[in-house]
Order: C-alpha cells, then structure tokens, then sequence
C-alpha cells in the first residue's frame, strides 16, 4: 500500500503538484531532506502516479551495506564471481528493470561505487561481478539523501558528474518543525491507520490543549517520529508521560523549543491560517453569498465535481501539448483520447499555442 503524502502546507502542496508533473517524464529525480521527514513516501507516490506503476518498486539502502556487498546487490554475481558465491543472482538494476529503483542515502554510496553508477546511469549497461556479459536495464532512478550533496562535492565525497545526473529534478522536503500545518493532519491519518495494528488499543487523541503542544514541539526525527509517538499513545494512552519522555535539549533545535515557538490555537481550530487553503479551494469553485443566510445558496457538488473536473483536464492537456510542442496529434495519443476530441476540449477550454 503507497502511503499518501499527509499535509496542507503549501510546501506539501508544491511537493503534490511537481509529483504530478514529473511522474511520467521518467526523469532522475533527487529527494533531500532530513531523517524522517517522508523521503521514500515522495518516491512511492512519484512511482504510483507514473506509468511504471505495475512495475517493481525496488529499494536499496546504499548506507546500510558494505561496499562490496552494496555492489553485487546493485548488480548481481554469477555463480563463484567470490567465496560465497554459490549461484547466480541477479541484481537491484535488473529485478527493477521497466521499474523503479529507489537508492536510498545515495550520499553514503563509497566513491569507488559512485563511477560504476555513472555508467550505468549514462548508457542503461552493466555487468554483474564475474561476467564480461553486459546487460541493458530500463530503470526509472529515483535517489534520495539526507546529507548536503553540493558540500560533499566540495570535500570530494561525492562525484560532482553523479550529482548532476541524479539531479535533473530535485524534491526537497522541510522538515516538520517548518511545516507545523501538517501536524493535525498527520495525527489523523496515522491514528485511522493504526489502528487495525492495535484493534485493543486504549490511546486517545490529542484533545485541543495537547494538539498545541504537539504542533509546538520541533520533531527533531520528524514525521517518523511523530508517528512512534502515535504509536506508542495507542498503547500507554498516556500524551503526558509522552512529552515526559521527548528530548528537549538537542543542539540542533534549539531555535524552535516549546516555547520559543508558540502554536496559536487559532491556527489549528479557527478558520483562519490553518485553513486557508481549504478556503482558497472553495472559492476557487463556489461564489459563496456574504449573507449568512444564503451562505450554502450556491453550493452544488455537482457543479463544483465538473468545474473541478474541468480545471484538471484543462491544466493536463495545455501542460502536454506544450511538452510536445504543439503536436495535437501526439498529444491526442498520449492523453488516449481521439483528435477530434481534443481540438473540442481545446476549443472548449480555451487552450491555444502561443503567439509568435
């Protein structure tokens, strides 16, 4: 199951759209960001919406294996290629192939791994440790890092051409103490879920005294973090020893402790900051009367699913036709609808080429 990615903020909204444009480009995308903060989440749902979906997702953890290891798991071994050797396995880039593969800390990948990468990257070719057969692989790359990879490439760790390979698109996720908006939504979601993890479970959630605290606190693990609070409140039921047990002195946070950074309970309860943008989508389809009494007059779910409905076809076929340059015809067969079809919708939406 793909883990939607949970939030409101407009950093997460930014994150949802480029996920959107790019999942069928295939284009090697980097992710950066701190431990915890959702990495592979962006990954799973960069895979999910693209066309390679009912193909492998395959994950490798390039700080988790010795070099040696980390490479026949990349490539694969014939049989006796070393001691150990017993038989033939294939490698991450050949069980991905027509796939995706998600290198996980590539930051932490040895430098001698690093140009073997290149190659592979810039010609789809590889052998496996103790063949001089190449096979060709189609992979979809997508990297992810925790580590500033402009300055590992000033200390030599990292290979510069690598870096402007794997960067073609790049993702960077906040970390959650700068994105406090996602905090309710995340506590939803993964109480909802957890629970047919823990069906006797005890634990409640935050009521609006706990929800500010939780909102204020800086996470320095992030959401993975927030998620084994949940977890272990489930269990204990118990938000007060919870807060007991957080750190509150790291080093690393100490611009944004509790109370240097007071939350507002107006963010979280009132309809202003915290929910602005669902106000800026209902406007954006509903002319909502300033009566209070005719506050509702002009909302039809029927209207608003077609003028929704027609915004994203509308933002899809101008978003493809300038991709292809203008060419109906090719655009027609991408988007598997007929010519005919979209010369309508064109005219329909408005969509024209630019002027000369």
């Amino acid at each position: 199951m793909t883990i939607p990615l949970i939030g409101i903020s407009k950093p997460i909204l930014k994150i949802k759209e480029l996920i959107s444009h790019v999942a069928n480009t295939c284009l090697n995308v980097l992710i950066t960001g701190e431990t915890g903060v959702g990495k592979e989440v962006v990954a799973q749902n960069l895979y999910a919406e693209s066309t390679r979906s009912s193909k492998k997702f395959v994950k490798i953890n390039c700080a988790a294996l010795p070099e040696t290891l980390l490479e026949s798991e990349l490539y694969g071994f014939e049989k006796g290629a070393f001691t150990g050797a017993h038989k033939k396995r294939p490698g991450k880039f050949q069980t991905a192939d027509k796939g995706v593969l998600f290198l996980d800390e590539i930051g932490d990948m040895p430098m001698a791994l690093q140009s073997k990468m290149l190659h592979v990257l810039q010609s789809g070719e590889f052998s496996p440790l103790g063949s001089d057969q190449e096979f060709k692989t189609d992979v979809w790359v997508i990297a992810a890092t925790n580590h500033n990879l402009e300055q590992c490439m000033l200390q030599k760790t990292f290979r510069e051409d690598l870096f402007y390979r794997l960067n073609i698109i790049k993702i960077d996720i906040p970390p959650l103490r700068e994105r406090k908006k996602d905090i309710p939504a995340l506590i939803e979601y993964y109480f909802n879920l957890y629970k047919s993890e823990y069906p006797e479970n005890h634990g409640s959630k935050p009521d609006s005294d706990t929800l500010i605290k939780l909102c204020n606190y800086p996470w320095p693990g992030n959401v993975r973090q927030l998620q084994n609070c949940i977890k272990k409140q489930m269990v204990i039921n118990s938000w007060e020893k919870i807060f007991d047990e957080l750190p509150k002195n790291n080093h690393d946070i100490t611009p944004h402790t509790l109370e240097d950074n007071n939350f507002n309970a107006d963010q979280i309860f009132e309809n202003n900051e915290f929910m602005s943008d669902q106000s800026d989508i209902i406007s954006e389809f509903v002319g909502l009367s300033t009566s209070s009494d005719k506050l509702f007059e002009d909302i039809s779910l029927k209207k608003i699913k077609k003028l929704a409905s027609d915004k994203v076809e509308k933002e899809v076929i101008a978003f493809v036709l300038e991709k292809v340059g203008w060419n109906r015809s090719r655009a027609a067969k991408i988007l598997k609808i007929s010519y005919k079809t979209l010369l309508y919708k064109m005219n329909e939406f408005e969509v024209h080429p630019p002027v000369k």
